[in-house]
């Protein structure tokens, strides 16, 4: 069983990630700072750290010349999300921003372990036993529809080169998973992958972590900062939900793809970066470019190679191979081992709209994976009905239209859904709060405020400029 430290201060967030871990089959110890961890325990012995940054005492990065073995993840809030880049240069493996929802953090903890467990030897890449080397795509992601064939040999032919890659693909596709492959099989493998979601960083921000800032640039810039792009440099650079930069940064960027260098903000002088450019979104870019919502040169520098993930909904083939791969692995989590889908449960899969794509697979396996007290996994158990089985996804979301939609006005508060719901309390406070504020009464992440606003098509009020 895999060893995990949790090093939080904070006793509500320690002892909430322990039972999401220990929940998840995982071994976990925990401490309150740096100094007591390191008393209390031998830190070479665990498979994964975790530590918030800030600490009393030490910070969280000094495990990392403390626990030389051991790989460190750092969890940093929004706030502070430019000392999260520091923490990379000195060594942290991943960095995760607060507030963080369970999916995403145990995602970052199986992504670690998996890369610990089987290290890539980067002058001659590892090869498993069916011959794809460790970076390969079909090592990470299950396809065997024409469709995605396609996807991973595309994958497979331009992650060699230093060409630009514009993924594209509804949310919960796997556009992440493509782009971690596209690094591992490139020769830049061996430098850091930055993965960088636009969406989840307030905009007047997102200038200053992309590119750095020097001290004094604007109030509250105590010191000069690195930006996420520098510290890519060498490396490969993610940039998920590239259609959210505002207009300001995508100038920024349109000059990193064009000469290469940077200009941290407030700062006259330039420096040379070089960063193998990989962005993805779910929104359709050139259409952004008619209404003048993106640049049209910026689109043309991304699009040099573009690869589209397909939906699962065409998917149809691969939706009972993703499901038993997800509830073998689920099983192995929860120690459950030996569950099976019965004719009925396969039959409610096949025919899901699958809304949410992949993700939405995994998610339900996952529920009833936990609620399944038999070795039979039943319809009701995935609870499929209930999640928007023919809920479909509006065109107009893929083709880069975000105009509201039209929402059913209940007859009583009883009659409000959990979409309704959400509908209501975002339009009714987003004027008076803010997207944080929001995500915490909601008790979901910023990122999933966000996607489901792009989901139900509610729009984000603009803030007044400066």
């Amino acid at each position: 069983m895999r060893r995990i430290l949790i090093v939080e201060d904070e006793d509500i967030i320690r002892s909430a990630l322990r039972k999401l871990l220990e929940h998840t089959g995982y071994e976990v110890s925990d401490a309150g700072s740096v100094d007591e961890a390191e008393r209390a325990f031998d830190l070479q012995q665990f498979d994964l750290i975790i530590s918030d940054l800030r600490l009393p005492g030490a910070p969280g990065t000094e495990l990392i010349t403390r626990a030389p073995n051991s790989p460190v993840l750092i969890m940093t809030s929004y706030a502070s999300l430019r000392s999260a880049v520091d923490s990379m240069k000195m060594g942290a493996v991943e960095y995760i921003a607060k507030p963080f929802d369970h999916d995403e953090m145990l995602a970052a903890v199986e992504s670690i372990l998996s890369r610990k467990s089987a290290p890539v030897d980067l002058a001659t890449p590892e090869v498993a036993a069916d011959g794809t080397a460790a970076g390969d795509p079909a090592r990470h992601m299950f396809g065997d529809c024409d469709a995605m064939q396609q996807v991973f040999t595309l994958i497979r032919k331009v992650a060699p080169t230093e060409t630009t890659v514009l993924v594209q693909g509804e949310s919960g596709t796997g556009k992440e998973l493509a782009a971690q492959a596209l690094h591992q099989l490139s020769p830049r493998a061996a430098r850091p992958l930055i993965s960088v979601n636009c969406a989840a960083i307030p905009e007047s921000l997102i200038e200053s972590e992309l590119f750095g800032h020097e001290k004094g640039a604007f109030t509250g810039a105590v010191s000069a900062r690195t930006g996420l792009i520098e510290a890519a440099d060498g490396g490969s650079l993610f940039l998920d939900e590239i259609g959210e930069l505002p207009a300001e940064a995508q100038a920024r960027l349109l000059r990193v793809l064009q000469e290469g260098e940077i200009r941290k903000v407030g700062s006259t002088q330039s420096r040379k970066v070089s960063v193998r450019m990989i962005a993805a979104t779910h929104r359709n870019l050139k259409a952004m470019t008619r209404t003048g919502e993106f640049r049209e040169d910026l689109y043309y520098r991304l699009n040099v190679m573009q690869i589209r993930i397909p939906p699962l909904r065409e998917r149809q083939s691969d939706i009972l191979g993703l499901a038993r791969r997800f509830l073998e692995r689920q099983g192995k989590r929860m120690n459950k081992q030996g569950l099976n889908l019965s004719p009925d449960a396969m039959q409610v899969l096949e025919r899901h709209r699958w809304p949410g794509n992949v993700r939405e697979l995994e998610n339900a396996i996952e529920r009833a994976t936990i609620l399944c007290d038999t070795d039979l996994i039943t319809p009701s158990l995935l609870d499929l009905d209930s999640d928007g089985g023919d809920f479909a996804i509006p065109q107009s979301l893929v083709e880069g239209d975000h105009a509201p939609t039209t929402t059913r006005e209940p007859d009583t508060a009883n009659d409000l859904s959990l979409e309704d719901y959400f509908q209501h309390f975002v339009l009714e406070n987003q004027d008076r709060m803010s997207e944080t504020e929001l995500a915490q009464k909601l008790g979901i992440s910023r990122k999933s405020l966000w996607e489901r606003r792009q989901r139900l098509g509610i729009p984000r009020k603009k803030t007044p400029s400066n």
